[in-house]
């Protein structure tokens, strides 16, 4: 017995350097490129709501993370204006804003983050750089040497990030609506956070669950009377694109949603012009995270509306819409832009901006 241990102890012994020499000089097998899931191109029920010429000037652009949709509305030679939407709703969300903008002259370019819309969802982690880079890629593929930005929500967030590590593809003013990009960790619901937790997400791409969503869906829609366009093409991503879930959750874990302080305060050391408008009633983006925005970039203007949430572009378009072109259009501060007003759909009175003396404007 004895003398099978001394051999044992032995073989180990010649056979331990010959491991470690072959971990040393072992090559690991060269990198696989991301899996690409499917956009709602593949999702019929979706066309009908929201089609992939929703807005006119469509077209498709392959970058190395997938195909990107994008749209270029109004004449070529006007203002350009980059339009970024949110977290979970794709361009569709433009849809009061983008033809506004172009009827007034500028040239307008609107597009689906991955994972959202019509652009592919690569199976990649959903930072800030994937945003960020997908836009520059897009501009030079479009042949633009700047433009103007505007980021809804998550997209204020990407934003600030893209003007920070892009400031030659900005040009000069940066408008961000209910911005997130500082959420604290306190404001993301517990839901949320088990939600986009690895763990539930791995249940959550397996096909029978993939299956119940999708039958889940169906019936949904089938029960309602009145369908609402924006809330149906979030439900039928969430059903029907396989990794629509997984990059809403690397998105909030991972991405653009917080954590980008530092962007926001580099802003302030620019001479980039910034807008920011916030309803009082968000619950999504509370107002207070404006205010925090403010504090990081002191020269920046707030537009603040009472009583809108979080769907501010829809339901105070025209409000956003006018402070929006103004803005624009401006050579000057804030101060110095014709007032805004609510529209007479709306019946109510028309409503100046007002400076309060400092940056902060009430609507």
């Amino acid at each position: 017995m004895p003398g099978r241990l001394a051999v044992s102890v032995l073989a180990a012994a010649a056979v331990f350097p010959a491991y470690l020499v072959y971990l040393l000089i072992s090559f690991p097998y060269p990198p696989t490129p991301p899996a690409v899931h499917a956009s709602l191109s593949t999702v019929s029920q979706a066309w009908s709501l929201y089609s992939e010429d929703f807005y006119p000037g469509g077209a498709y652009v392959s970058l190395p993370h997938g195909r990107v949709r994008y749209w270029l509305m109004g004449p070529e030679n006007g203002d350009k204006v980059v339009l970024i939407h949110g977290l979970s709703i794709p361009s569709i969300v433009w849809k009061n804003l983008a033809p506004s903008l172009a009827s007034y002259g500028y040239r307008v370019l609107l597009y689906d983050l991955y994972g959202r819309g019509y652009s592919d969802a690569p199976q990649v982690t959903y930072d800030v750089s994937v945003y960020t880079t997908q836009l520059a890629l897009l501009m030079q593929h479009v042949h633009w040497d700047n433009a103007h930005i505007v980021g809804l929500s998550m997209g204020g967030g990407i934003a600030a990030a893209f003007t920070t590590q892009f400031p030659q593809l900005v040009n000069g003013k940066v408008s961000l609506i209910a911005s997130a990009g500082v959420i604290e960790d306190i404001d993301i619901s517990r839901t949320a956070k088990i939600m986009s937790s690895p763990l539930i997400q791995s249940v959550s791409s397996l096909p029978p669950f993939q299956y119940y969503m999708r039958r889940l869906a169906n019936s949904s829609s089938l029960s309602q009377t009145t369908i609402d366009p924006i809330q149906e093409i979030v439900r039928l991503q969430s059903a029907h694109l396989p990794y629509f879930n997984a990059a809403v959750a690397s998105s909030l874990r991972d991405g653009p949603v917080r954590g980008l302080e530092d962007s926001f305060a580099a802003l302030s050391n620019s001479s980039i012009q910034v807008l920011l408008v916030h309803g009082t009633a968000d619950k999504t983006v509370p107002y207070k995270y404006a205010s925090k925005i403010l504090t990081l970039v002191p020269h920046a203007h707030l537009l603040t509306i009472d009583g809108a949430g979080h769907d501010i572009i829809v339901t105070h378009a025209t409000q956003v819409s006018d402070a929006l072109m103004q803005f624009l259009s401006s050579e000057g501060h804030m101060h110095s832009l014709a007032h805004t007003h609510t529209s007479q759909s709306q019946c109510q009175p028309p409503l100046p901006i007002r400076n309060d003396g400092g940056q902060h404007v009430f609507v």
